[in-house]
C-alpha cells in the first residue's frame, strides 16, 4: 500500500473526544485531525510523538486531515488508522504474501453471514476448496514486547468469535487474522487482563477449529505492507 502523496509529519499535542487530535506542524500551525481509531490507543497517542497524516480532497469533510501513523519517541511505527488493516490484508492475499491463504479464485469483502447478522471482512472462494471466512483485527497494544488484542472491551469482537466458531463447526474454514500494526511487537496474545470474556471466547473458538494467524506490517511515511509472520501465544 502506497501513500500518495507521501504523508505529512506533525507533533501530537493531544487526542480527545475519541475521533479528534490536535497536532503542531513543522511550520508552527495547529491542525485538528480526524482519528478513525475508536479503541483506547494505549501507547499510540503520547503527546510529543510524531504523527503522520493524510489529506483528503473531499470538500464535504469537516476535518480533511486524517491521522494515519504514529512514530513514537523511542522509534516505533504504529498504524492507528484501523481502516487500513483490511486493505493491507486484501493486498497481501492478492500478492500471495500470506501463504496460509493462497490459491483461492476469488476474494469478496464485507459479505453478510452468521446467525447474529454479521459481515465478514474477507471471504475467499474456490471451486476446489471450502469457503474461507476471515475476520481481520488490528493489533497496536504493546506490553513487554507482546502485542495484545483487544485494547478495550469489545462486544463486537466477541460476536465475531461466536460467528467464526459456528463457521468452523459447519466444516468451513474460519480464520482470525491479527494484522500487527506496531513495529515493536514480536508475538501476539489475547488481552485477558483487558477483556476476559473475549479471551475466553477466543480459547473456545481456537478449540472449535478457528485458525489464528498473525502477520506484521512494515511501515513508513510513504508505504505500508504486510511482511513477516509472528507467533500467536495460544491457550493450550
Amino acid at each position: 500500500m502506497e501513500f500518495s502523496p507521501t504523508l505529512k509529519p506533525a507533533t501530537l499535542i493531544r487526542r480527545y473526544k475519541r475521533f479528534l487530535a490536535d497536532v503542531l506542524t513543522p511550520e508552527g500551525e495547529t491542525l485538528t485531525l480526524h482519528c478513525a481509531n475508536t479503541g483506547a490507543m494505549t501507547g499510540c497517542a503520547t503527546p510529543g510523538d510524531t504523527v503522520w497524516y493524510s489529506t483528503s480532497d473531499n470538500p464535504k469533510r469537516k476535518y480533511p486531515n486524517s491521522w494515519e501513523l504514529t512514530q513514537t519517541q523511542n522509534g516505533h511505527w504504529i498504524c492507528v488508522n484501523t481502516l487500513r488493516a483490511n486493505d493491507l490484508v486484501y493486498e497481501a492475499i492478492e500478492k500471495n504474501v500470506i501463504s496460509e491463504l493462497s490459491d483461492y479464485d476469488q476474494i469478496r469483502r464485507e459479505v453478510g453471514y452468521g446467525k447474529e447478522k454479521s459481515r465478514i471482512d474477507l471471504l475467499l472462494q474456490s471451486k476446489q476448496k471450502v469457503n474461507c471466512y476471515i475476520e481481520v483485527k488490528s493489533v497496536t497494544l504493546l506490553q513487554e514486547d507482546c502485542g495484545y488484542f483487544p485494547d478495550a472491551v469489545t462486544i463486537r469482537g466477541q460476536k465475531h468469535l461466536r460467528e467464526l466458531s459456528l463457521i468452523a463447526q459447519q466444516g468451513q474454514r474460519a480464520v482470525l487474522l491479527f494484522a500487527v500494526l506496531h513495529s515493536g511487537v514480536n508475538q501476539v496474545a489475547a488481552a485477558k487482563h483487558i477483556d476476559p470474556d473475549y479471551a475466553s471466547l477466543l480459547e473456545q473458538a481456537y478449540h472449535s477449529g478457528v485458525e489464528v494467524i498473525c502477520y506484521q506490517a512494515d511501515m513508513a511515511e510513504n508505504r505500508m505492507v504486510i511482511s513477516n509472520k509472528l507467533p500467536f501465544l495460544s491457550m493450550g
